[in-house]
């Protein structure tokens, strides 16, 4: 593994500046408590005051009261909002994409997908706004039509987290906008600057258009005001996207109110790799999957269980394919694998190594700390690939960091129990040339994720599709196909139109 020079951070906090001032955002700095650091380097780059328990209820007072305007705009006119955002994030894809490598440590070819992830949503959305349509029911009683109705739902209240800083926004914002309702956001306290950036775009398309300046609000600050946010009952829907631990702390408090959930939590991922395939194909796959991002996305490939045919050849594949991973600056040319986010996040990396070892496991790729001399407090790791006598408690968890454990097995039946014998839900993959075994993994008996896949990787979905998964991962969903009806109530209505009252079921009163 090769890995490239750091530039220096008193070049990148001027850099990050003059992207937020194209960007529409200026005045930051001071003694705020919020620190906005870069895992480029580890260093500062500026500070922020987080929001009071006080300040949380007058912006969702606020988004309530825009609320009671916007939910009565027709969805077309709706959806110019999200149209004029679309065009906003593409002028200035440049800037906020490397935004996004600055703040959350993604390589620039990633940030700018993040973004384009943003211009995706809004077109989605846009045409979406013409088609929120229900459906005409036949009714058992002459002269009478049954229809549905949605009707938007309320303040979506958005939690996201610091691997995708803008496009889970984007995600739940596209969609609520046009469904009529505003967006409050809090994001991740490690990404802020994003938050801030596309909270600056939303404001300028909402000025452009003529909406209520309240349709969108972004708040700062750690759990306290997540969970303000997750308490208020003005809030209609929480949308929250992190840890399964998160999810933990945050359901409750929803479901205690009768909140609407929406929830995107861990992923353990695994790909399936059969003696029939290609395993040129399958090595780019998994290479991508398990150390892009540094191993820091949901769908991040986290397990690679392979047939005892072909287990060895694939791991001396995959182990020269991560020797040539080069490692460093998420802003410099060429550079593949970025840093880690933070001090927890490697101490995570090295404490799952460690439970792996114990458990028999043997690291045959990668597992060391680089670039530390040229950044102290920045966490640059080289990708592992660990082998795995068997699954065990270590490989059952989700660990936010590049480490993959290879596990074998000799029946197909075998690799699916193997599969699926982990707590989260979240994506999936099979690499095969054989119909049958692609079709038995995507039956309803075979992978039970909510994302499926054969001869790709668990990441990369595209929003045409819903995005979300089973078990610990929350059930929600996100994004394209129907994912829209999260953000509206269904309102179920018979008209009569006859001069008869004939009841249902037929029943007779008097």
């Amino acid at each position: 593994m090769s890995a490239s020079a750091l530039p220096a951070h008193d070049r990148l906090v001027a850099e990050t500046t003059a992207i937020l001032a194209r960007l529409g955002v200026t005045g930051l700095g001071g003694d705020g408590d919020l620190v906005a650091r870069s895992p480029i380097t580890g260093g500062e780059l500026t500070r922020l005051r987080s929001h009071s328990p006080g300040q949380v209820a007058e912006i969702v007072a606020a988004a309530s009261d825009a609320f009671l305007t916007w939910r009565t705009v027709p969805a077309p006119v709706r959806g110019q909002l999200v149209r004029e955002l679309g065009g906003l994030l593409r002028a200035h894809k440049a800037d906020l994409g490397a935004l996004v490598s600055i703040e959350a440590g993604k390589i620039c070819s990633e940030g700018l997908g993040e973004v384009q992830e943003m211009i995706d949503i809004c077109d989605l959305a846009v045409g979406l706004s013409r088609q929120l349509h229900g459906l005409t029911i036949a009714s058992e009683r002459p002269g009478h039509r049954m229809m549905e109705q949605w009707h938007p739902l309320g303040v979506a209240g958005v939690i996201s987290a610091f691997n995708f800083p803008v496009a889970v926004w984007s995600w739940n914002a596209a969609l609520a906008l046009v469904c009529g309702d505003p967006v409050v956001w809090k994001p991740s306290d490690k990404t802020p600057l994003t938050a801030l950036a596309c909270q600056a775009l939303v404001a300028e398309a909402a000025r452009r258009v003529g909406a209520p300046a309240a349709v969108s609000a972004v708040l700062l600050g750690g759990a306290d005001v997540g969970g303000a946010l997750a308490d208020d009952p003005r809030v209609a829907l929480i949308s929250a996207t992190g840890s399964t631990r998160m999810g933990r702390a945050v359901a409750p408090r929803v479901a205690g109110r009768f909140g609407r959930l929406l929830l995107e939590l861990g992923g353990n991922n695994a790909a399936v790799v059969t003696p029939s395939a290609d395993l040129d194909l399958t090595v780019r796959g998994v290479v991508f999957s398990a150390a892009g991002t540094a191993g820091q996305r949901c769908t991040s490939l986290r397990r690679v269980i392979a047939h005892e045919s072909i287990a060895a050849d694939l791991t001396e594949r995959l182990r020269a394919a991560y020797a040539s991973l080069p490692i460093g600056s998420p802003l410099a040319d060429g550079t593949l694998v970025g840093p880690l986010i933070d001090h927890a996040a490697y101490q995570g990396y090295l404490a799952a190594l460690e439970q792996a070892r114990a458990v028999g496991g043997r690291v045959v790729a990668g597992g060391e700390r680089v670039l530390a001399d040229q950044a102290p407090d920045a966490y640059y790791v080289e990708p592992a690939i660990v082998t795995m006598p068997a699954q065990s408690e270590i490989v059952r968890a989700e660990t936010f960091a590049p480490i993959l454990y290879l596990l074998t097995y000799s029946d197909f039946e075998e690799a699916i129990a193997l599969h699926n014998d982990v707590p989260q839900g979240l994506s999936s993959s099979i690499f095969t040339m054989n119909i049958r075994e692609a079709e038995r993994f995507l039956a309803a008996d075979g992978s039970d994720c909510g994302i499926a896949n054969v001869n790709i990787g668990p990441s990369g979905a595209e929003i045409g599709g819903a995005f979300g998964g089973e078990k610990e991962t929350g059930g929600g969903r996100e994004s394209g196909s129907d994912a829209w009806k999260s953000y509206m109530r269904r309102a179920t209505n018979t008209v009569n139109y006859s001069a008869e009252l004939p009841l249902a079921q037929g029943v007779e009163f008097g």
